[in-house]
């Protein structure tokens, strides 16, 4: 792997929390340039070393955001107020999946959940 695809790859699995392109450029400093971000993040979603979802925010817009596949899945709590993720914790839907496998006779192969709200700070 390219140095700048390992020092993306680093910086996701390093972040704790879903990251746009932009904060991923940031993040690596002089390492990486923007085009080489993109293209980086979009090798790693393919070998399956990265993620991403699509978060409608009211105040930042419309983002892609990313996050390491190396650990566990995870899901997210979005703040509309203070643009913070909160981790959610390791996924707690299976049963949820099971039921619709179940009902549906379908096989999910991989799933994305945010939740979108305001956090207890800004409340």
């Amino acid at each position: 792997m390219t140095k700048a695809r390992t020092a993306v790859q680093e910086t996701l699995e390093a972040a704790g929390e879903p990251l746009s392109a932009a904060d991923v450029v940031t993040r690596c400093g002089n390492s990486c340039d923007q085009a080489t971000v993109y293209r980086a993040l979009h090798y790693l979603e393919d070998i399956g070393q990265a993620e991403s979802f699509v978060l409608h925010c009211r105040e930042h817009g419309v983002e892609r955001y990313y996050s390491s596949s190396a650990s566990q899945h995870r899901h997210w709590f979005h703040c509309e107020s203070c643009h913070r993720f909160i981790d959610l914790g390791a996924c707690k839907i299976g049963g949820i999946v099971s039921a619709v496998e179940s009902d549906l006779d379908i096989k999910v192969t991989r799933h994305t959940l945010y939740l979108t709200g305001v956090c207890k700070g800004c409340r």
